[in-house]
């Protein structure tokens, strides 16, 4: 099956604002086409700097709309609600820090915007500009007022810039935004299937929770693949009532889970003790200690084509533990550590051939040389650095910052953002440099 087949047949709508990537509307329009969509570009006037309207128009064979009222089209002035109506998708790619903000903010100044307010349809944000205006406060706030509408907004890409620097804030690749497209399209087939089948809701959730393990998305880079994540953290047992552990809540863990579902793999997400609920589509296995954990683990690396080794495992675990609660005594106790199982070097000395092995590293000191001497020790194709010292990184947060170092010498800078998009950003990352993994040609 082609990785764009749920296009076919479908409405898009494709908003194309003033950024040097305008460009690459181009390819995307074609893509889309291919794949045998029917495709609408709207465009604010800034684009039009930069790839004619004609280009778009031709390709998508459809007259490209800017205004609001246009000069020599009396009937198209309503164009913003029956475009609304007709789209199964609305995709602004680019969207300008000026466009989010005016979609943040609800202005309809143009046919993009004014269509934006218009729609029925999930709406997907890829935006593109420099890496600052995107770190700034004002648009990372701006990103999280449209997801409260329900928006999805695609994390940009890492790479250098028109500015001449080099950070997030590129275009997502047309092919990856065409995935991307197709999936979300198939996960609001499943949504109207659901409600379709209401009847049956009760069973479908309890299904849900449990994780069948069938994949949430029939497109993208992970489709027929077996996607291997561990998340949360390990409890030592030292007697009935207590234990060493940490503080991973387990969000990193799940949000990958979920960003890799949604690429169409079969997940299997083995996971320590959390209060989070399992991503659909999901089979999830619960474990306490780290020696649960890798059991769990080995007993299905032969069968996982990816492995993302996201859980705060324990190191060490007590040598004794007692079956029954230790008594406060009097001056200072011994308590005795033994090693936990490793399980990501376990897992590295047996990695057969097209496996890919992703670890992560929390450090604080000499984190770039530990990271990357951790990568090469035990066996690993890629290697997520998170540093417990910086702001809005590591245990406990909501967002994450990290640096992802991969073959060939490949290093890229993940800026604080949701665990969510820095989850879906790893991802899609692993799978651009990964050759296996890479999205077949549309046929």
């Amino acid at each position: 099956m082609s990785s764009l087949a749920q296009l076919d047949g479908r409405h898009i709508v494709l908003g194309v604002t003033g950024s040097i990537a305008a460009y690459k509307a181009a390819s995307l329009v074609r893509l889309y086409k291919k794949a045998g969509a029917e495709v609408r570009v709207l465009m604010t006037k800034s684009a039009e700097q930069f790839i004619p309207a004609l280009t778009l128009g031709t390709l998508a064979d459809h007259t490209v709309h800017s205004e609001i009222f246009p000069e020599h089209d009396s009937d198209s002035w309503t164009a913003h609600v029956s475009l609304g109506l007709w789209a199964d998708l609305f995709v602004i790619a680019p969207a300008t820090a000026q466009t989010v903000a005016k979609l943040a903010h609800g202005f309809s100044d143009n046919m993009l915007t004014a269509t934006a307010l218009s729609a029925r349809c999930p709406i997907l944000v890829c935006p593109a500009m420099d890496l600052d205006m995107y770190q700034h406060p004002a648009t990372q706030a701006n990103f999280e007022r449209l997801r409260s509408f329900g928006y999805e907004v695609m994390p940009a890409d890492y790479g250098a810039l028109a500015s001449g620097l080099e950070g997030q804030g590129r275009l997502p690749e047309p092919e990856a935004i065409a995935a991307r497209t197709a999936a979300r399209i198939s996960e609001v087939d499943s949504e109207v299937d659901s409600e379709v089948n209401a009847d049956t809701s009760a069973q479908s959730a309890l299904s849900r929770e449990e994780g069948d393990g069938a994949p949430s998305g029939t497109t993208g880079p992970f489709y027929g693949k077996h996607v291997l994540v561990t998340a949360g953290p390990t409890e030592e047992p030292i007697d009935p009532v207590r234990m060493l552990t940490n503080p991973s809540t387990g969000t990193m863990g799940f949000a990958l889970a979920e960003a890799v579902a949604a690429q169409g793999a079969t997940v299997t997400l083995v996971s320590g003790p959390t209060h989070l609920d399992t991503p659909s589509g999901v089979t999830r296995v619960d474990v306490r200690t780290a020696a649960a954990m890798n059991e769990a683990v080995q007993a299905r690396r032969n069968t996982a084509d990816v492995v993302f080794m996201a859980a705060a495992v324990a190191d060490y675990t007590p040598a004794h533990p007692s079956d029954s609660k230790k008594k406060k005594t009097e001056g200072t106790q011994t308590l005795t550590l033994k090693r936990t199982p490793d399980i990501l070097k376990t897992l590295g000395e047996h990695k057969r051939d097209g496996q890919v092995l992703v670890g992560f590293a929390l450090e604080t000191d000499d984190a770039r040389a530990n990271a990357q001497d951790k990568r090469t020790r035990k066996n690993l194709d890629w290697i997520v650095l998170n540093k417990a010292t910086d702001p809005g990184s590591g245990f406990g947060t909501g967002t994450n910052a990290c640096t992802l170092f991969g073959p060939n010498g490949y290093e890229s800078q993940i800026a604080t953002a949701p665990k969510r998009d820095v989850a879906v950003s790893i991802v899609a990352q692993v799978a651009r440099h990964t050759p296996a993994l890479q999205p077949a040609p549309t046929s």
